[in-house]
Order: C-alpha cells, then sequence, then structure tokens
C-alpha cells in the first residue's frame, strides 16, 4: 500500500477571530498560499491545529473546506487519533473518509500504556482501518514513548501501516528505525530543527510546523537535501536555525502563529488553554524575519 508522502508535509494551523470562532477565509487564503508554494503535502488536524479545542462541526468543516481547496492536487494526511482504541476504530469504520488519503494517528496519550499495548492499539486501527496510516510518536506530548522496536514490529506485521512521524528527538532510536526499516516504510522527521540531518541519515522528509510560514523555502531545503544537495540545502537549514527555536520557546502553535500574524496572514489568536507568546518572543521573530527580508 504506497502513497507519495516524501518530501514537505505542512502540519496545517486553524486561524481563529478575534472572537475565538474558526478564520475560514483565512485559512482558505493559507491553503492557496501552501499549494502556491509548492509543498508536497498537507497535514490537516494534527497537534499544530489545535484539534483538541475544535467541534466536530469545526473539525468537518476544516477538512472539508482543505479537501475542495487542494483538488486533489497533492495527497491529504488527517490527524486521528486517541487513548480509546475502541472508539477510534468505531470511527475508522464508520466516518466518511471520502478525499482523505493518509491517516496520521498519535500514541495514546495519558493512559500511558506499555510497549505491547501500544503494539495492539495500532494493530486493532490498523485492521479497521481502509487508509494507510502514520504512526506518530511525540512522547514530549503523550508521556510514553514507543521504542524503535515496537516501530520495527508494526512496520513488519502490518501493509497499511506505511510511515511513522518522529518526534521523540532520539537520534540513536531514529537511526536504529531507519537503518532496520522495510524499504518501503518512511521515517517522516517531525520536529524541523533535525529534518535536514535526519534526511542526512534516510528519512523522507519532515510534516512541518514552520512550512505554515516559509512553505517555499523550507520545501526547497528537504528537496535539495533529498537529491543528496547537502551543501545547499545546510545553507537553507542554517537561515532558520535561530527561528526553530522561536517557534517552541511559548509552545506550539503559539510561536508560528506570531510568525503568520506578523506576516500578515492571521490573527494572533489561539484557544484556551493555549495563549499566544510573549510580548519579548514575538518582537524576536519580528526581528528575524525583518532580517529573512519578509514584510512584517
Amino acid at each position: 500500500m504506497a502513497t507519495n508522502l516524501k518530501g514537505m508535509g505542512v502540519a496545517l494551523i486553524t486561524p481563529f477571530q478575534t472572537d475565538g470562532s474558526v478564520d475560514y477565509d483565512a485559512l482558505g487564503r493559507l491553503i492557496d498560499y501552501q499549494l502556491s508554494s509548492g509543498i508536497d503535502y498537507m497535514v490537516v488536524l494534527g497537534t499544530t491545529a489545535e484539534t483538541p479545542t475544535l467541534t466536530e462541526n469545526e473539525k468537518s468543516a476544516i477538512v472539508k473546506l482543505t479537501i475542495d481547496k487542494i483538488a486533489g492536487r497533492i495527497p491529504i494526511v488527517m490527524g486521528l487519533g486517541g487513548n480509546n482504541t475502541a472508539a477510534l476504530v468505531e470511527k475508522l469504520q464508520n466516518d466518511d473518509f471520502h478525499g482523505i488519503d493518509t491517516i496520521l494517528s498519535v500514541v495514546p496519550y495519558y493512559n500511558k500504556p506499555s510497549q505491547e499495548g501500544i503494539y495492539q492499539h495500532y494493530a486493532a486501527i490498523s485492521k479497521a482501518s481502509k487508509l494507510p496510516i502514520i504512526l506518530y510518536n511525540v512522547p514530549g506530548r503523550t508521556g510514553t514513548n514507543m521504542t524503535a522496536e515496537t516501530t520495527l514490529r508494526l512496520a513488519n506485521d502490518f501493509d497499511n501501516i506505511i510511515a511513522i512521524k518522529e518526534a521523540s528527538g532520539n537520534m540513536t532510536q531514529l537511526e536504529d528505525i531507519i537503518k532496520n526499516k522495510p524499504k518501503d516504510f518512511l521515517v517522516i522527521s517531525g520536529d524541523d530543527g533535525i529534518a535536514f540531518p535526519l534526511i542526512t541519515q534516510g528519512a523522507s522528509g519532515v510534516i512541518s510546523v514552520i512550512g505554515n510560514a516559509f512553505p517555499k523555502e523550507f520545501s526547497r531545503m528537504v528537496r535539495l537535501a533529498l537529491m543528496g544537495d547537502y551543501d545547499n540545502a545546510r545553507d537553507i537549514h542554517h537561515q532558520f536555525t535561530e527561528l526553530f527555536d522561536l517557534l517552541f520557546v511559548d509552545g506550539n502553535p503559539a510561536g508560528v502563529k506570531s510568525m503568520l500574524n506578523a506576516m500578515g496572514f492571521i490573527e494572533n489568536k489561539l484557544r484556551l488553554p493555549l495563549v499566544p507568546t510573549r510580548i519579548t518572543t514575538y518582537e524576536k521573530i519580528r526581528q528575524v524575519l525583518e532580517r529573512l527580508n519578509v514584510k512584517c
């Protein structure tokens, strides 16, 4: 089961208006900006979208808008994860996924399952899903790390588990997965800051936060790295190293929303319990954007 997920996917934000409602007009403009900038695929309803704060009606409307805007031009990955395996299985069996190419499903959070529990969770999801699945390991948010052994076991046992978005930050673990994975299984960086070095080790690309603001530039970096042009890719990577830190110092997606606000795309609005970056962080982001010749 194959799908074209090499290169840069963008973890799409959810813009909000000042009253807290979803800004669908801004979302449409942002999707158009991504498409015109040549991204490789779109990730909707991920962590960066503040999905836990969205209503079911809002989620449906965001997915529909994304599908309508993209109109089959690039693959769409939809986040669908949780810590209730049975509820996820029911959704996978009964919901309409027309227009969605792949599911991105996070390691169960809060429950803190064992490695066997993680394996059985994904086994149940795999058997229920008609779509390919990307595993998502982000222990900084879930409280549990999925080991390389568990990842490789899932990759070998289930044909529709086609990739992992790895955001553990553990390079030894990442290299272990890349070294021992099935040939067609993709390892996708879940961290912009290590996308370049990870691609040099054999990763297939990145699901990017900074790509919301710099889709053309970051896509070029990823493509150059995938082609083996490491010198030019490294030059682009180094241009963004300061922004990588600023993106996450006050949490995600507060950093990228500040960046997009400074660039004139969106209101600088998040839903509680998330809040915008500190003023000092915003000003540092604005100064870096000015040095990068981005109009603010």
